[in-house]
């Protein structure tokens, strides 16, 4: 959304997507989260700041929701994610989690005629889908968990298609919960555009089962895929099971039905189960990588089990054979 000059709030329920007004606790710790430019920012005790309701189910950090009827003013509420997602802490893991704390919800921000905002107001328009160039590949990265390594190994993908000459690359964080430090990463790495869900309405794709996701990949897609371009990138996040990420996948294979896949996985074992589970969905991975290429032995085992070319690509000489 646009910079504010001036702004009012009313104390209303605030939905998905609402622009919300919360004071951090008065007696709590600072919390570290993502400001608007990307950097890590501060949050401490009594500081006002933006946030919005949303749905969050992280298998490593934090699963929280949004309580029936929306957040109520007055009531607390907690930070389930740096990007900015508040709502009900359902559950997390034992790890460090710099953003989780606790927040009172005051009111939902509002427009010159007194209408609450929300980010929907201020998603991309649908692009041209006829304008999309069949010729220019499209890779896609997919992980079997949180933290396996999908965003290093797409980095590596977008720097090998930049020293190919590809000059044009358009990158799309299509599944997972937003992050701007990860879409200002694909710019600072030379994506020509760099889009995730926050650019079609949505503060993540989660829950698993939302009715309306097709509408918002359909929405996503029309827009990625009508930008010209020498090469495009698509990231899932989280695993292959949740944030929806098959019915993505679906909406995908009716535009683009052979996409070069990338796997990130922890093991060979995991990699073995998510090859059957994309052969099911009617793909084919194209590489594998992730821990289980830290070491020669995992690296070997892993091509043996799944017969499928593996590359470590957090390592200097790891760039994808593209």
């Amino acid at each position: 959304m646009p910079a504010l000059v001036a702004g009012t709030y009313r104390a209303v329920p605030a939905h998905e997507g609402d622009v919300s007004l919360l004071r951090f606790d008065p007696q709590g710790s600072a919390i570290v989260v993502e400001a608007d430019n990307g950097r890590p920012m501060t949050l401490s005790a009594g500081d006002l700041f933006l946030a919005t309701p949303g749905f969050r189910e992280s298998t490593r950090w934090v699963v929280g929701a949004i309580p029936d009827g929306g957040l109520v003013p007055g009531r607390d509420y907690w930070v389930l994610s740096d990007s900015g997602v508040i709502g009900d802490l359902v559950g997390h893991s034992p790890g460090e989690k710099r953003h989780l704390g606790q927040a009172q919800y005051l009111g939902a921000l509002c427009d010159g005629r007194g209408e609450a905002l929300n980010i929907r107001q201020f998603a991309i328009a649908r692009g041209d889908a006829d304008r999309f160039d069949r010729a220019a590949p499209l890779y896609l990265v997919l992980g079997t968990s949180a933290e396996v390594g999908k965003t290093t190994a797409a980095i590596a993908v977008l720097r090998a298609l930049r020293h190919r000459g590809h000059r044009r690359v358009s990158a799309l964080k299509a599944t997972g919960t937003s992050s701007f430090g990860e879409i200002a990463m694909y710019r600072d790495f030379g994506a020509t555009q760099a889009f995730d869900c926050v650019d079609f309405g949505l503060p993540t794709t989660y829950p698993s089962d939302r009715e309306d996701i097709d509408r918002v990949f359909e929405h996503a897609l029309d827009v990625f895929l009508g930008i010209s371009a020498d090469a495009r990138l698509i990231e899932c996040g989280g695993d292959l099971l949740g944030g929806n990420v098959p019915g993505f996948l679906a909406c995908l294979k009716r535009r683009h039905d052979d996409p070069k896949v990338i796997l990130a996985a922890p093991d060979a074992l995991a990699a073995v189960g998510a090859k059957r589970v994309l052969h099911e969905i009617g793909l084919a991975i194209t590489l594998i990588t992730g821990p289980c290429t830290d070491t020669v032995i995992l690296r070997e085992r892993t091509r043996a089990l799944c017969g499928i070319p593996a590359v470590n690509m957090a390592q200097p000489a790891g760039r994808p054979p593209i």
